[in-house]
Parts: structure tokens; C-alpha cells; sequence
């Protein structure tokens, strides 16, 4: 693969090996590709999904940090409907600036604490 990839990879078992969601705080992952981004709470003591949002669905036009914001809000209305409050962060190896970082902030407004 690229470089770039292959450091993301890197990055990303580092910080994996850090963060582990539970069920009462599940891990909020992003993954973004070149048009799309996506999010997903994560129970990593049993190995299963909680909550997830992406922009596959949005009908409106928008840039991509638009969409990420969006997302983000939609992630934490899912979560507040599951009873889920507090979320721990994770990147996914993707640098804390752009889309990544307008989904956090929106999450944040939303009400999810991390």
C-alpha cells in the first residue's frame, strides 16, 4: 500500500491499543473515505456495535464538513435515544483537524460527553 496508509495503520494500533469502549462507555469511532464519513459507537468487551450514523443517507448537498457535522449530530441523537451519555473518542489513526474534527465538536454540542 502507500505510505500514508501504512502510517495511519500504525497510528491507529497504537491509539486501539489505548482505547477500549465498554457499555456504559462505548468507543465512538470514525472512519471517513473520499466521499463519505461514518461513525459508530463500539462495546468492545463484547464485541458489538451500539449505535451508528453515516452520510450515505443525506438527500441535501452539502460540503464534506457539513456532512461530518451532520453525522455528528445524528450519532448523538442515536446515542442519547440507546441511553448513552459518555463516549471515549477514537480517531481511527485520522489526524484531530477537518471532517474528524467537525464530527467531534458536533457530537459534543449534541451531548455526548468525551
Amino acid at each position: 500500500m502507500t505510505r500514508k496508509f501504512d502510517r495511519r495503520i500504525r497510528i491507529k494500533a497504537h491509539i486501539r491499543h489505548k482505547v477500549s469502549g465498554t457499555a456504559q462507555r462505548p468507543r465512538l469511532t470514525v472512519f471517513r473515505s473520499n466521499t463519505q464519513i461514518y461513525a459508530q459507537l463500539v462495546d468492545d468487551v463484547n464485541g458489538v456495535t451500539l449505535a451508528a450514523a453515516s452520510s450515505l443517507g443525506l438527500k441535501e448537498k452539502v460540503t464534506k464538513s457539513e456532512q461530518a457535522a451532520i453525522v455528528g449530530k445524528k450519532v448523538a441523537q442515536v446515542a442519547q435515544e440507546a441511553g448513552i451519555t459518555a463516549v471515549i473518542f477514537d480517531r481511527n489513526g485520522y489526524l484531530y483537524h477537518g471532517r474528524v474534527k467537525q464530527l467531534a465538536e458536533a457530537a459534543r454540542e449534541g451531548g455526548l460527553k468525551f
